[in-house]
């Protein structure tokens, strides 16, 4: 899934390929992809793209004040094409969701693998119109997020950092894979309770956070769609690395297993040397 280092990507990756351009054609491949029906997909047919903008892990398009949202989800991708084929995208034909064809040729198709379908798009006058960009807690990369507002965003909660870090209402646009690597560098327990942290700990993680991500965003910066995946990957940590050595202390990375999801962490560098329990424990094995 991509986070918020890839979804930025995408929309400086998208902003400057879309500049100066107009939209000349949206096509539904996957009609339960588009989750609003007012205004139609024909409103944004000659639309200029006046700005890409990113809300959480949420892409924005502004076309003229109508704004195309999506969202990737798990299994979601963009593959962009310079020049596009002129043939219409056919239902249920291919991974391709729906295409936005561009005034000079090119354009993008969402694509989605697998059968748990969860793309998602949205065509607005207000990107707050869509329920999970509302919902979405503040920025971690913000100008304004500061160790204060952290502070007093984790005071009393009685949750796992691990979960918290990853819920889109308290911080928008981390997810697995990060909150993985945030908490390995802050050498923190994805079980560790987010209101019991020592002051000093807080500081250690918001640095964690921030630095984690800038580093991350910079990596991406640049490239083109196409190698997003592979540069994530590539730049973790302990995140899908179960049974590597950790880049820090040469430990095993260890994994704890989810019904759908896993995490990973090193014992040595986040829980004294003691491996975590099963999830349903929540607590460190004895």
């Amino acid at each position: 899934m991509p986070e918020l280092p890839e979804v930025q990507a995408l929309v400086d990756f998208l902003a400057e390929r879309t500049a100066g351009l107009a939209i000349t054609g949206v096509e539904l491949a996957s009609f339960s992809v588009l989750k609003t029906f007012n205004p139609p997909p024909q409103a944004l047919e000659g639309a200029p793209v006046d700005g890409v903008h990113r809300h959480g892990k949420f892409l924005d398009i502004d076309a003229d004040g109508t704004h195309l949202v999506f969202h990737l989800a798990r299994a979601g991708w963009l593959r962009w094409s310079d020049q596009l084929p002129a043939t219409v995208v056919r239902p249920g034909k291919s991974p391709i969701a729906l295409r936005v064809r561009l005034s000079d040729g090119s354009g993008f198709d969402l694509t989605e693998a697998g059968t748990k379908k969860s793309l998602a798009a949205y065509i607005v006058k207000d990107p707050a119109e869509v329920p999970g960009i509302a919902r979405l807690g503040p920025d971690p990369m913000a100008d304004d997020f500061s160790l204060e507002t952290f502070r007093s965003m984790l005071d009393g909660r009685r949750t796992q950092i691990k979960g918290l870090l990853r819920d889109q209402e308290f911080i928008a646009g981390v997810g697995n894979a990060y909150s993985d690597e945030i908490l390995h560098v802050a050498k923190i327990s994805p079980f560790a309770i987010a209101g019991s942290l020592a002051p000093e700990v807080v500081d250690r993680l918001y640095a964690a956070l921030r630095d984690t991500l800038a580093s991350a965003v910079t990596t991406a910066s640049g490239k083109p769609a196409k190698e997003l995946k592979d540069a994530k990957r590539a730049g973790m940590r302990v995140h899908a690395r179960t049974g590597e050595a950790c880049p820090v202390c040469g430990d095993v990375v260890r994994e704890v297993s989810f019904a759908d999801t896993s995490l990973q962490y090193c014992a040595t560098c986040q829980t004294g040397g003691k491996p975590l329990a099963d999830r349903r424990l929540s607590r460190l094995l004895k």
